[in-house]
C-alpha cells in the first residue's frame, strides 16, 4: 500500500466566511486553524498548504471565559533599552480586535514560512461587512452558532 501525497495542482481551495458574534476565541480559532491547514481535507500533507482561505466577521463580538480580559497580556519587546510593551486583552479587543483572533489562530499554525502561508490565507474583519464576495465564499457557522440555533 503506497502513502498519498497531494499536489500543488490537486488542490481546489474554497473560501469559507465564519460569524464570531458570540463565539468563544480558542475554539473559533482552532477550528480556523484545522480549515487554514487543510486537516479537514482527505488529502491532508502535512508538507503542502491544503488549506481553505477563511473570512472572519464580527471579530469585536467574541466573547472569552473567566478573567481573560484582565488577565491576559500580549507583550513584546523592541531589542532597545526600556522597550519592553504589555497590553491586556481588554485593551488589544478595544483598539485591534482583528489582531486578537490573528494572533491565536497563529499561535495553532505552524511556526515556520507554511505557517506563514497558512496565515496569509486569513482574512479577519472587526464588523459584518467583508469585501470577499466575489470569492462566493460558503457561510460556516461555528458551536457556538449551532447549539444557539439547536435551542430556539
Amino acid at each position: 500500500m503506497k502513502t498519498y501525497t497531494a499536489k500543488a495542482s490537486e488542490i481546489q481551495r474554497e473560501w469559507r466566511v465564519i460569524d464570531a458574534d458570540g463565539a468563544t476565541l480558542g475554539r473559533l480559532a482552532s477550528q480556523v486553524a484545522t480549515l487554514l491547514r487543510g486537516k479537514h481535507r482527505a488529502m491532508f500533507t502535512p508538507s503542502l498548504d491544503t488549506g481553505d482561505p477563511v473570512i472572519i466577521v464580527n471579530a469585536a463580538k467574541i466573547k472569552v471565559t473567566g478573567n481573560k480580559l484582565k488577565d491576559k497580556m500580549y507583550v513584546r519587546h523592541s531589542g532597545y533599552p526600556g522597550g519592553f510593551r504589555a497590553e491586556n486583552l481588554e485593551r488589544l479587543l478595544a483598539r485591534r480586535p482583528e489582531e486578537v483572533i490573528r494572533r491565536a489562530v497563529r499561535g495553532m499554525l505552524p511556526q515556520n514560512r507554511l505557517g506563514d502561508q497558512m496565515l496569509r490565507k486569513l482574512h479577519v474583519y472587526a464588523g459584518s461587512e467583508h469585501p470577499h464576495a466575489a470569492q462566493k465564499p460558503q457561510k460556516l457557522g461555528t458551536e457556538t452558532q449551532a447549539l444557539k440555533e439547536a435551542t430556539r
